[in-house]
């Protein structure tokens, strides 16, 4: 139950990853340099369904993660970008070649293999605040430095650099996610008496408020792929790290497992890394002849 949740969610990912990039290809531009721009999303008919769909998603995760092992249910979400190329070629005319589709058949052979093959035992559903503090700081520096280093370039770039840290704050969120469903079931007020609830607030607005910058690059595929990398590298880390959940089983099911992982994971960024020629130099992807009306 637990992992076709989460594959339901990253369904509905995808779908609003492309709905909202639909909305925003409306605008001039879309960045943290222009508040008001971020502001004007809300006026796209489309971004607003997209948002839906990824609060639903959110549910959806959520009651995954109640369910399920982080180490198992966030390389789940991968999934995402396999079922953003063909939306994104429908609705707003993205280039879907030969490398998506290799990298595409890449994630969904890896992730098969992990499943069968890797199945995280024992685990706990909150760690002591001090190895929270510490992952919390070394996820935010390495944010800092990202968006440092990536705030200039070709618009895949910039798509790449504002997804991956959006990826890396939902993985994060969906680690603060397991202790706040934990503190749920004790009641609203338990839940709202602890700092999981609002580090996970605070870490959902900034990862989506970056996702969307990324998605208004209008460079869908790198865009989905790194968020869909980061998310569950961190997942995993921090599944591993401060939840102790552990591969159980004999030792070369635990080898393929992570290989399987890795494979997938390499799918995804051979999606990130694909562009058509040319495409630095060509205007954003223009949205369907309807959405004019429609947004």
């Amino acid at each position: 139950m637990a992992a076709t949740l989460a594959l339901i969610a990253a369904l509905l990912f995808a779908v609003a990853a492309t709905l909202q990039q639909k909305g925003a290809l409306n605008l001039d531009a879309v960045s943290l340099g222009n508040p008001k721009s971020l502001v004007q999303l809300v006026g796209q008919r489309m971004w607003l369904f997209g948002t839906a769909a990824l609060l639903v998603g959110y549910a959806l995760q959520a009651a995954a993660l109640d369910r399920g092992r982080l180490a198992v249910i966030q390389p789940l979400l991968v999934t995402t970008i396999v079922f953003a190329l063909p939306l994104g070629r429908w609705l707003t005319n993205q280039h879907v070649g030969r490398r998506e589709v290799v990298g595409a058949a890449v994630i969904v052979i890896g992730l098969a293999a992990f499943v069968i093959y890797g199945d995280p035992a024992g685990g706990k559903d909150n760690a002591p605040n001090d190895e929270w503090a510490i992952a919390i700081a070394v996820l935010c520096a390495i944010c800092a430095v990202l968006l440092l280093l990536g705030r200039h370039g070709t618009p895949t770039t910039i798509a790449a650099v504002y997804g991956t840290v959006a990826g890396i704050l939902f993985g994060l969120s969906a680690a603060l996610t397991k202790p706040t469903v934990e503190l749920l079931h004790e009641g609203v007020g338990v839940m709202l008496s602890h700092w999981q609830c609002y580090a996970l607030a605070i870490a959902g607005i900034l990862g989506f408020i970056l996702q969307q910058v990324s998605l208004g690059t209008g460079r869908l595929a790198p865009s989905v792929a790194t968020v869909s990398v980061a998310n569950p590298i961190v997942g995993v880390l921090l599944g591993i790290l401060i939840f102790d959940e552990r591969f159980s089983r004999p030792l070369w099911h635990v080898l393929v497992a992570i290989i399987s992982l890795l494979i997938a994971l390499g799918g995804a960024v051979l999606i990130s890394l694909a562009s058509r020629p040319g495409s630095e130099e060509e205007a954003r992807p223009e949205p369907a002849e309807s959405s004019t009306a429609l947004a």
